[in-house]
């Protein structure tokens, strides 16, 4: 069982919160750009200047003379109105942009609805024709009904436009709403969970960019000539005659290019979140048991062959819900309720696409990763995060080894290597 142990800095507060979070200031006033560059100002009027005229978003951390450590820009005193006036413009030309997509998106998703609906009244007037009689306007609307509904073109095209059109749009409303709170006390309560995401982006997973590395290879592997989901996806009747290892195959196989860069977008954030507070060890054999119970779960209740990394990132994302609850001081509250949201979410999505969904890959990896979480750590009030065990390193690297063997053995089912 892990434990928790203080950091090297021992102020009572999560790391992220800390003065030493963010790198020495230089002297004077200025701020840092997303690659690091550090940008001097003369004064705090030039500072605030700076900030309102951040048309990229493009200034992340700031400083001033007061502090000898840089910060957000939104936790420097008087730039409060420039903040406000940035951030209303990028929500502004964020929502133009959001509604422009939604447009060009619906208009899609509504051709293709007409078109697949006008097939389906065709077909059943072929069908009234074989047998000899006239087709009824309510038939007619029946079978045409079906047919949409039936579809794999309108399913997967609506899910697209649910994931890169319908979401972005609500979130950009969302945050246009959100703009009227944005005083200089919304302000201070935005903060910690502001200051977390940022630290968060400027920490070092390299366990994660193993991972990221390992799908890559795989998928660069499915490109090549030949059938990779016979060769090493989930085949349920294959997997219950004895070809045990595509539980651990299967899970660095992917669908399609969109299937491959979604996943690989939720390990980058999921596995360095985790890696970060949890520590590496935890990232591979919380994947590698998620991956498993999840594969399983679809072999029991899913017929269809499955591909894809889901039943262990959704087990990542259980394991941070149980554990970020567990250790209420590591996490601010708001970047918790995002864990939440994302599961929801993909239960919506479940539910809209579940012809196309392994829900079921999906269920048994969350529980898995949850399950894991309440087991292996107690609940703690310390705000630092916990210590690595010898048991755990033990664990940690036999899993990873595991996991990098079976994705190098994916890639010689695939070439025939």
């Amino acid at each position: 069982m892990s434990k928790a142990a203080p950091e090297d800095d021992p102020a009572d507060a999560p790391v992220w919160a800390r003065d030493t979070a963010f790198p020495e200031a230089p002297p004077g006033w200025g701020w840092q750009d997303e690659r690091g560059r550090p940008h001097a100002c003369g004064s705090l009027e030039e500072l605030a200047t700076a900030i309102r005229d951040d048309h990229r978003a493009g200034i992340v951390l700031a400083w001033s003379p007061d502090h000898p450590r840089m910060t957000l820009p939104e936790e420097i005193p008087g730039v409060s109105e420039a903040i406000r006036s940035a951030r209303d413009r990028w929500i502004r030309d964020d929502l133009e942009a959001a509604t422009r997509r939604l447009r060009w998106f619906s208009g899609g998703l509504i051709g293709l609805i007409l078109w697949t609906f006008y097939r389906g009244l065709a077909d059943a007037q072929r069908l009234a024709d074989q047998a000899g009689t006239t087709a009824g306007l309510w038939d007619s609307i029946r079978i045409a009904l079906g047919t949409v509904f039936r579809s794999n073109a309108v399913g997967i095209v609506l899910l697209v436009f649910i994931i890169f059109a319908f979401i972005p749009w609500y979130q950009a409303r969302k945050r246009r709403r959100e703009m009227a709170l944005w005083t200089e006390a919304g302000i201070a309560r935005a903060v910690p969970a502001m200051r977390f995401e940022t630290w968060l982006e400027r920490q070092r997973a390299p366990v994660t960019n193993v991972f990221l590395g390992l799908i890559a290879i795989v998928w660069i592997a499915q490109m090549l000539p030949g059938d990779a989901l016979a060769a090493a996806g989930l085949l349920k009747d294959r997997y219950f005659a004895g070809e045990w290892w595509r539980l651990l195959t299967a899970p660095f196989l992917h669908g399609n290019i969109v299937h491959f860069l979604m996943n690989a977008a939720a390990l980058a954030y999921l596995g360095k979140r985790l890696e970060v507070f949890a520590r590496w060890p935890h990232l591979p054999v919380v994947f590698l048991f998620s991956a498993c119970i999840g594969g399983e779960a679809s072999a029991r209740f899913i017929a269809a062959p499955t591909v894809g990394a889901s039943g262990g990132l959704m087990g990542w994302l259980g394991f941070l819900l149980v554990f970020e609850t567990l250790h209420g001081r590591l996490v601010p509250r708001r970047a918790r309720r995002r864990l939440a949201a994302a599961v929801l979410l993909t239960a919506l999505l479940g539910l809209i696409g579940y012809r196309y969904i392994d829900n079921a890959a999906h269920g048994g990896g969350l529980v898995a990763g949850m399950v894991y979480a309440a087991v292996v750590f107690p609940k703690s009030s310390s705000p630092h995060r916990p210590r690595t065990t010898v048991t755990d390193l033990i664990a940690g690297a036999i899993a990873l080894a595991v996991l990098v063997l079976a994705a190098l053995f994916t890639v010689t089912k695939i070439t025939g290597a």
